[in-house]
């Protein structure tokens, strides 16, 4: 696949936004980067990224791509002090990309009074928040939701399948995508719950983590995800994909939808109630912070306990699924 003469501009390289501007650049795009520690983002110059200072430094793009925590941060970046709206409105910018992109999983309402700011402005924003983690787009698997002013949206697809090649899915105008990506992550929460309960159940009851997972991925059941979280839970490897607190933040996203538009989430609600017994045991472990900064599904060591289990790892040699 070889890139366009389009010139994009990326903000934010973590998890998840390093390996998809990798993507980007090994498909041989042009692609200039910001993001707030630049030490981070410095691997990417030898692919050809071009590393920039302040987000303002990314205006004269076609394209600009974001994929950042929360809400706020994006404000930050489009409209703070440095931002790159900001200092094109202050004169000391050119023109402003016609088209911003966002990644990332906000609220709604943040999604739409940024998309009515930038319209103001003569921008379209397309929202594009994705599916999967920093293996699944290691693996080629990464999917991606659009939705946003439908000729905008087509025009940056053939961009976003670089690096969600599993597919693409255009749902419609405004902030459609971030109810589904909310919706997918309320999913997630619930599903990592219960499939560490049930494991758990097996587990106590005398059958190895490790069978009883390969059991369950190989039914009618089992799926990318159960298989990919399948070596942690099997061998207590907690290396985050995704945190807690993130977890926390979108199950909360996901019950304010459901308060406002009157739809009972009583498993959503569990689910977080469970969460945040796992954030505040952790809190009083000596390794707190570590806790915390792992990844969601050292859940199952809070529910162990629970459970009057000590966990150990099966060390064993076990596939996440990806690499068929």
């Amino acid at each position: 696949m070889t890139g366009t003469k389009q010139k994009l501009g990326w903000i934010g390289v973590g998890r998840m936004g390093y390996q998809m501007a990798e993507r980007l650049l090994k498909a041989g795009h042009d692609v200039s980067i910001w993001n707030r520690t630049k030490a981070k983002a410095e691997p990417l110059a030898k692919l050809g990224g071009k590393l920039v200072d302040n987000p303002a430094d990314l205006a004269g793009v076609d394209v600009l791509f974001t994929i950042v925590s929360a809400g706020p941060d994006l404000e930050e970046v489009y409209f703070g002090d440095n931002g790159i709206v900001t200092k094109a409105e202050s004169g000391n910018l050119g023109a402003l990309p016609k088209i911003f992109v966002d990644c990332s999983t906000i609220a709604v309402e943040d999604s739409a009074r940024i998309g009515a700011r930038l319209k103001e402005r003569g921008v379209a924003f397309v929202s594009a928040p994705v599916s999967g983690n920093a293996l699944v787009i290691k693996a080629g698997k990464l999917s991606a939701v659009v939705s946003g002013p439908e000729a905008a949206a087509k025009q940056v697809m053939p961009l976003i399948e670089v690096f969600a090649p599993k597919g693409v899915s255009y749902v419609g105008d405004g902030e459609l995508a971030r109810i589904c990506k909310i919706a997918h992550n309320v999913m997630l929460g619930v599903v990592i719950e219960n499939l560490i309960e049930i494991t758990l159940l097996a587990n106590k009851m005398g059958v190895p983590r490790h069978a009883f997972l390969s059991f369950m991925n190989n039914s009618v059941m089992g799926s990318m995800f159960t298989a990919y979280k399948t070596p942690a839970l099997v061998n207590l490897d907690w290396k985050t994909t995704f945190t807690p607190e993130l977890l926390r933040k979108d199950l909360d996203l996901g019950l304010d939808l459901g308060r406002e538009w009157d739809v009972p989430m009583p498993v959503t609600s569990i689910t977080r109630d469970v969460l945040q017994g796992h954030i505040g045991r952790a809190a009083t472990k000596p390794n707190a912070k570590e806790i915390i900064a792992n990844d969601f599904a050292q859940m199952m060591e809070t529910m162990a306990e629970l459970a009057g289990m000590k966990l150990v790892s099966e060390n064993k040699n076990v596939s996440t699924g990806l690499d068929s």
